[in-house]
């Protein structure tokens, strides 16, 4: 297979690298009926490995609240926690759509507050878009950002940054609420936004709201009717244990490789067989 031939989502080989993932790719592959997936990244390492494997959009999201810095919820996490990690992601990924996302408190105000937020964004960590939560109420934003030339993620269903309102992790657009959902992914797709993250919503009405707009849907907990699926890379690759959303599938158990690995170097240095001579000077 030939560079130009390769899908975007497809794993990279020894060729030289390929363009950079853009918007239009996106689009694209919406309308060729191709899926792809979206990984959470917020370091080097993680960016550059998920990169190499050809995942063709990285989310710096605001999950490194308590994915990264320890907090309970996505909501303590600020802009200037932010920015270093989405710095780091976007300088080590060489192909991959970086998004970063806008914290809880960042954007709300008006659609003034979200413009300055998202330019920090671009400009002092070098995002090539932002993603911001909320539906219809959104709009505003959404359109002055695409008006100003930042691409916008939309994200409906169940917001995190607003689980107290919600009534905690609940399924959102059950029922007649179907429509309510629908019309709000229209109102962001009219505004402007070049795709919608629909999380914890059934799959039926995920697959509808997929069918009723041009642009490009990504799941989570929102079945496999949607273009995409995104996941938290700590729950994909097993480094978080304990209970897990019904939604995580695991591919790894990276949690007991690194035990595994740190236990053999401390029983090698409690033995005193590390350093061994293959390792000193």
């Amino acid at each position: 297979m030939t560079e130009q031939a390769a899908p975007y989502g497809g794993a990279l080989t020894a060729a030289p690298p390929r363009k950079r993932v853009r918007i239009g790719h996106l689009r694209e592959m919406k309308q060729r009926g191709e899926k792809w997936a979206m990984l959470t990244a917020y370091d080097m390492y993680t960016a550059a490995t998920f990169d190499e494997a050809g995942i063709p959009v990285l989310l710096v999201g605001d999950s490194a609240s308590n994915n990264v810095y320890g907090n309970e919820t996505s909501l303590p996490v600020s802009v200037d926690e932010l920015l270093p990690l989405v710095r780091a992601v976007t300088r080590s990924a060489r192909r991959a759509l970086v998004i970063a996302d806008l914290p809880f408190g960042s954007y709300q105000a008006s659609a003034e507050q979200c413009f300055h937020t998202a330019v920090r964004f671009m400009k002092e960590a070098g995002a090539h878009a932002v993603k911001l939560e909320g539906g219809a109420e959104m709009a505003e934003q959404v359109e002055l950002l695409t008006r100003s030339g930042i691409p916008v993620m939309a994200h409906i269903g169940f917001t995190p940054q607003r689980e107290h309102s919600l009534g905690g992790y609940r399924v959102q657009g059950r029922g007649e609420d179907s429509q309510r959902l629908i019309a709000e992914a229209k109102a962001l797709e009219a505004a402007g936004a070049f795709a919608l993250l629909i999380e914890m919503v059934p799959g039926e009405v995920a697959a509808e709201i997929t069918r009723s707009v041009a642009i490009p849907t990504v799941g989570i907990g929102a079945g496999n009717g949607c273009d995409a699926q995104v996941l938290v890379w700590q729950d994909m690759a097993g480094l978080r244990t304990g209970r897990l959303p019904r939604f995580v599938k695991q591919y790894a158990d990276v949690h007991a490789v690194l035990l595994n690995a740190a236990q053999d170097y401390a029983a090698d240095v409690a033995a005193g067989t590390f350093p061994g001579p293959e390792h000193t000077f």
